[in-house]
């Protein structure tokens, strides 16, 4: 079969390679309907993430059952299914409690040994607690399998990441980055109530799908002039709560002020891009989700200082926004949403 490779930063080829096939009883072989590319796949080709010359690439794909092991009771050959961003058992103590990305048996698509998203057939570990059912009849309309495909990763961390910040009806949201991840977070906000989304981006045709997904203003405006820019439309006050869908470290002072939260008093040893805040406003954000980060990091680490807010300052992660921690098959994050997602989608292959 055919798959992404990459060898090296600024080199992925389409290959020939071994045929996925089913190895454990627990697994599955998908064939690949859609896939895309991720911004954090973009990190390995420009050699910011480290990969081994051989590995798979793409962890984003929806397609059909072709195969199924002994083990599997939940699924058959010919079931239309997502995949999220990883897989995971969905039985252990953290997939139990719905934090799918820290289960003790699973891993990343792509990694050493196993399939990529982006080829013509993936074997799935753990079947059963990975892939979500879909409705059989999408598996015929290109459109809607468009959307659906936003399910294995940017919907749902989106969608996790405003519940994650305590976006609610009537709160004022500020979304730093307009990639697919803060696209969605846009629309979930409007989805759960939130009555101004402050979109923070410079694209004008990804600003324009944000105003199209319910954000009220965009702020084109970049580090200290994006600050003041957000609290002059908060009348100095800050949002409410904040999603930082960016991803890296440059992002993460503006996530802070945008809160009303001055800078971060680093501790040594914080393996945490969110690490310890002073309030300087009376209203401060609810919360500052960070999509990026494991729910595990995030609640080893207390923050001293974000109790004086009112409401307080919670930092939250949001990467454990698996399909099957919020039930793609029965709508989950998409219920409402129509077909937008696809609208994220502009180029095919």
């Amino acid at each position: 079969m055919r798959a992404t490779v990459i060898h090296a930063p600024h080199d992925i080829r389409v290959e020939e390679v071994p045929d996925a096939a089913i190895r454990r009883p627990e697994d599955a072989v998908v064939r690949v309907l859609r896939a895309c590319i991720c911004g954090s796949d973009l990190w390995a080709y420009r050699g910011e993430a480290a990969r081994e010359p051989g590995q798979r690439i793409g962890h984003e794909f929806l397609g059909i059952v072709e195969e199924t092991g002994s083990a599997v009771t939940d699924l058959r050959a010919g079931d239309l299914v997502v995949a999220p961003f990883m897989w995971s058992d969905g039985t252990c103590r953290y997939c139990v409690e719905g934090l799918h990305t820290s289960c003790v048996d699973g891993g990343f698509w792509g990694s050493v040994g196993h399939d990529g998203g982006q080829g013509e057939a993936v074997r799935v570990p753990h079947a059963d607690g990975t892939l979500v059912k879909l409705p059989a009849d999408a598996a015929s309309d290109d459109h809607l399998l468009t959307a659906l495909l936003a399910l294995s990763d940017v919907m749902g961390t989106g969608h996790h990441a405003a519940l994650g910040a305590g976006v609610r009806e009537g709160s004022t949201v500020a979304v730093v980055g307009d990639g697919a991840v803060g696209l969605c977070g846009v629309l979930a906000a409007k989805r759960l109530g939130a009555d101004r989304i402050i979109a923070l981006g410079r694209h004008t045709a990804r600003t324009d799908i944000a105003t199209l997904f319910g954000a009220t203003d965009i702020v084109a405006e970049r580090g200290e002039a994006a600050e003041a820019a957000v609290r002059e439309l908060t009348a100095g006050q800050g949002a409410h709560a904040v999603i930082e869908a960016v991803g890296t470290e440059q992002a993460n002072p503006l996530r802070r002020r945008s809160c009303g939260l001055d800078q971060p008093r680093p501790r040594a040893g914080a393996d945490l891009h969110l690490r310890h805040f002073r309030p300087v406003k009376a209203r401060r954000c609810a919360a500052l989700s960070a999509p990026w980060d494991s729910p595990r990091r995030v609640r080893r680490h207390r923050f001293p200082g974000a109790g004086m807010a009112q409401p307080p300052a919670r930092p939250s992660g949001a990467e454990s926004a698996t399909p099957a921690a919020w039930g793609a098959g029965q709508g989950g994050p998409l219920r409402g949403a129509g077909l937008m997602p696809a609208y994220m989608q502009d180029h095919a292959m």
